[in-house]
């Protein structure tokens, strides 16, 4: 990982603390963009696991991308919904239970919602999925 990683890493890690330590009155738009935080139960350990991630609202429900920063590899949350949809989900103050749905490229609605969120997101998960080969998957947040 070169030093723009490490940084951007730090600073998304430092993100989610202010967030999660503020209880949500600090961290939903202090990148610049607006972020919640989901939370699955770790499919290996059975932990609570939580995870910053920049979102785009579509009618009731919210749409994250397992980006991985363009990593080869899926964010380990996403094996998580996968084997377990339900997710606790905070915006800014307001926390609720939800549904994940995985989206992938094949899914009906794939291309409408990767542009959404892509938009919400100035552009950047086009340069993510342009550093890999897989294709990156969605995931929808339902509130239950």
């Amino acid at each position: 990982m070169g030093l723009a990683e490490r940084v951007q890493s730090g600073f998304l890690r430092f993100h989610q603390a202010v967030y999660e330590g503020t209880r949500g009155a600090i961290g939903h738009r202090m990148i610049g963009v607006p972020s919640l935080l989901m939370t699955s139960i770790g499919r290996k350990t059975g932990r609570r696991r939580t995870a910053a991630l920049v979102y785009a609202e579509d009618g009731g429900a919210y749409v994250v991308v397992a980006s991985n920063g363009g990593a080869d590899r899926p964010p380990g949350w996403l094996h998580n919904v996968k084997a377990n949809p339900a997710v606790d989900v905070q915006i800014g103050r307001r926390k609720f239970a939800g549904v994940a749905e995985v989206i992938d490229p094949t899914h009906a609605e794939y291309d409408r919602l990767w542009k959404l969120v892509n938009e919400r997101n100035h552009g950047r998960y086009n340069q993510y999925q342009s550093r890999t080969s897989r294709r990156i998957e969605l995931v929808r947040l339902t509130p239950a």
